[in-house]
């Protein structure tokens, strides 16, 4: 469990880096705002092919050596990014880390949920997620606290300290029993798993894509190009309003992920997302700093909420043959088919000389009404057995 949190969080924190400096980046390359979020959709175009890879090989050789190639990756890219020399270069050097940083999620949530009592499941599932918005928070600080002084290539080189995770899974992570168990059954090829689920397949990824809008739609531009650009905020309140939308992010995986257990996984999302629907006007239409904070925390609340159901419900609803590739590849799957969000929303806010309010507002409110009916209408499989609780056995670490 902490080592897949740790992992995520770390994971966030070094993409999240990007949309706090992405105007920095466009100053030191000489391009405009639009050019430069372009390294924000690079990324999320890629990670679907970071999860097919990463995926695949954690399927074949097991969880736990490939999330620690996979942080080693990722934190390697990040420094490289900070010391990219022109535009292309670093361009090139953001695809390359979205291919790492997809694969990190799919991998750690299978090797935790394929390890945990099913009775855990859901508030570990909020726990998982929360290293997202954890990550937001770490940025937020690096951002708060040593952007000022290191600038943005110094940032980016601060994102390669999450190399060090790996001694720790090294020697503290064992393997995930379903994996070990799953080595003395046929293999069949993934292609003719997915042609026997494709139902499910086509369906999980219309429901990332929606997910997906939800979360980058709230979060990607907000700091920067509205709180900034738009409302004109010091770098003191930008931080102090990203800080207190994070917590709140927290607080709402923790809360929804625990209540799915409860209640189960559809009517916790559907909960969530149709609360984050009166919230949207305090959220986008404020001008004061204080009411915006207040907006952005309940906001967060909503979407991390009905994230934080996410990682119980793909894997328990995954196919346990490929569950190392099927969670994480839908749901980056449907990050590259909502990756350009950041790019379609500094442009809609452009054309509005820079307000950008609209642009928040229609898409989140279009995607939780998505997200509710997706999900309303959708399928659970809360009761199903992974790990030791169908009987296998825990490998321990070396």
């Amino acid at each position: 469990m902490l080592a897949a949190y740790l992992g995520w969080t770390l994971d966030a924190f070094d993409f999240f880096i990007m949309i706090f400096v992405f105007d920095d980046v466009a100053k030191t390359f000489g391009v405009g705002l639009t050019t430069a979020s372009f390294a924000i959709t690079l990324t999320l175009l890629m990670r679907c092919f970071g999860a097919l890879i990463f995926g695949r090989l954690a399927d074949r050789y097991g969880r736990r050596p490939i999330m620690m190639f996979n942080i080693l990756c990722f934190s390697g890219l990040e420094l490289l990014s900070g010391l990219a020399p022109t535009l292309i270069s670093f361009m090139i050097l953001r695809a390359l880390f979205g291919i790492a940083m997809g694969g990190e999620w799919g991998v750690g949530s299978s090797l935790t949920m394929e390890t945990i009592p099913a009775k855990w499941r859901g508030w570990v599932s909020g726990l998982l997620q929360a290293g997202y918005p954890s990550g937001y928070l770490l940025a937020t600080l690096a951002y708060g606290i040593l952007g000022p002084y290191v600038g943005w290539r110094g940032l980016f080189i601060v994102g390669a300290i999450p190399a060090l995770l790996v001694v720790y899974i090294r020697r503290n992570v064992p393997e995930s029993p379903d994996w070990h168990a799953r080595q003395s059954q046929p293999r069949l090829p993934i292609m003719e798993i997915l042609r026997r689920h494709a139902g499910l397949t086509i369906y999980a990824v219309i429901l990332m894509t929606a997910f997906n809008f939800f979360s980058h739609g709230t979060q990607d531009i907000y700091p920067k190009a509205f709180l900034k650009v738009q409302h004109g905020f010091s770098h003191d309140t930008i931080t102090v309003i990203a800080l207190v939308y994070n917590v709140g992010a927290i607080l709402g995986g923790l809360t929804f992920g625990s209540i799915s257990q409860i209640i189960g996984r559809r009517k916790a999302i559907v909960t969530a997302a149709v609360l984050s629907l009166p919230v949207i006007p305090l959220w986008a239409f404020s001008s004061s700093p204080w009411v915006l904070g207040l907006g952005a925390f309940l906001m967060q609340f909503m979407v991390q909420g009905a994230w934080g159901v996410i990682p119980a419900h793909l894997n328990e609803l995954s196919p346990g043959a490929i569950r190392g590739t099927f969670p994480g590849f839908v749901y980056q799957l449907g990050n590259f088919l909502a990756s350009y969000n950041a790019t379609l929303q500094t442009a809609i806010g452009a054309r509005y000389h820079h307000d950008y309010s609209y642009a928040l507002a229609g898409v989140a409110g279009v995607v939780a009404v998505v997200i509710a009916l997706l999900v309303g209408f959708g399928v659970e499989n809360r009761d199903l057995k992974m790990g030791t609780e169908a009987g296998y056995r825990s490998i321990p670490a070396d």
